[in-house]
């Protein structure tokens, strides 16, 4: 019998070799899986939900300055989606969400038990349209098609009061698309203008492919773009890591605010970008981008949660239990203008 094994194991050996190598290269994609999507330390890990977008600059910034630290690893998961990071924060696949400011006030009336803890940055989202058409002014939008991210969106709220203030509802077509997808939207000509936060509006300005029509600050000063939502129970197990969570952020902004060379290279390895765009994102015009207005106010986001009811998006405006400014208030920037110090 075992003559006949081995004369069969000679006979096939070319097939055999085949299986070991294929069995083997499985287990080497399974390994390398392992090592770059599980941590390994004793770090504690907490998830972070974010899109590639100036406002949420502190995600990428915290995974990078916490990536050695032995006791808090802040890893950022990047998404294509909003509602794709609404759905993973319900289910607790993230922690910590920089999301899409009005979707915070749904996610709050819905049941979930969510507190808005920090505001993003502020300003940094702009309203393009293609080149070819010469816009200048929203009401020369008639006719046309605009993006915005979802209908929960800073954005939308904008567009929507811009066009009632203008006598131009019904007249422009309002679409929602991931902003991902905007700038080739509009260079393959499927769309003719977008409100997004940048750099993903830098994208088709730096390359001539779009206009500026309208800073989103001309309009609505101290405009939140996303804001910073984290899970109740988080803060109640362990306000003290929210805690150090914010404050961290708020100082990440301090540092970019100084070092946008450096924030664009960091920021182009997590979103894919090239550093050009989101330099040029960041300093176009100087100093646009507010990194210092952090604290979450209750009448801020009443304001927002009274526009979504006016425009027919949401039935009540209620927002109790929504805001928690403590951890904000009690940030310390002393030394923040290093950021390595600022882990």
């Amino acid at each position: 019998m075992w003559s006949k094994l081995r004369g069969w194991a000679v006979a096939n050996r070319p097939l055999l070799l085949r299986i070991g190598l294929a069995i083997g290269w499985l287990l080497l994609i399974a390994f390398a899986h392992w090592r770059l999507n599980f941590e390994h330390g004793t770090a504690r890990v907490i998830n972070i939900g974010y899109m590639p977008v100036v406002t949420n600059l502190a995600a990428p910034l915290l995974d990078y300055t916490s990536r050695e630290n032995e006791k808090v690893r802040f890893r950022a998961l990047k998404f294509t989606s909003f509602a794709e990071m609404a759905e993973a924060l319900r289910n607790d696949q993230i922690q910590v969400a920089f999301m899409i400011a009005p979707l915070s006030v749904v996610m709050r009336q819905q049941g979930e038990d969510v507190k808005v803890v920090m505001i993003g940055n502020r300003h940094e989202s702009t309203l393009v349209a293609r080149a070819d058409l010469g816009i200048t002014h929203v009401d020369e939008l008639v006719g046309r098609t605009i993006a915005v991210p979802m209908r929960f969106s800073g954005h939308n709220l904008i567009v929507r009061r811009l066009l009632e203030e203008n006598h131009l509802e019904g007249r422009v077509r309002v679409v929602e698309m991931n902003p991902p997808d905007m700038a080739s939207a509009m260079v393959s000509g499927v769309l003719d203008a977008y409100y997004v936060g940048e750099p993903f509006a830098a994208q088709t300005l730096y390359t001539g492919h779009s206009t500026l029509v309208q800073y989103v600050e001309d309009v609505w000063p101290k405009f939140i773009g996303n804001l910073v939502v984290v899970r109740n129970d988080l803060i109640e197990n362990d306000a003290d890591l929210v805690q150090m969570m914010v404050e961290s952020s708020a100082r990440t902004g301090v540092w970019a605010a100084k070092n946008p060379h450096e924030v664009a290279r960091i920021a182009s390895r997590y979103w894919n970008q090239s550093p050009e765009v989101i330099y040029y994102a960041l300093t176009r015009p100087e100093k646009r981008v507010r990194y210092n207005l952090y604290e979450p106010k209750e009448e801020e986001m009443q304001e927002m949660a009274d526009m979504m009811v006016a425009f027919g998006l949401i039935e009540s405006n209620n927002i109790e239990g929504l805001v928690e400014p403590r951890f904000a208030r009690s940030v310390n920037l002393e030394g923040a203008e290093d950021l390595e110090r600022g882990r």
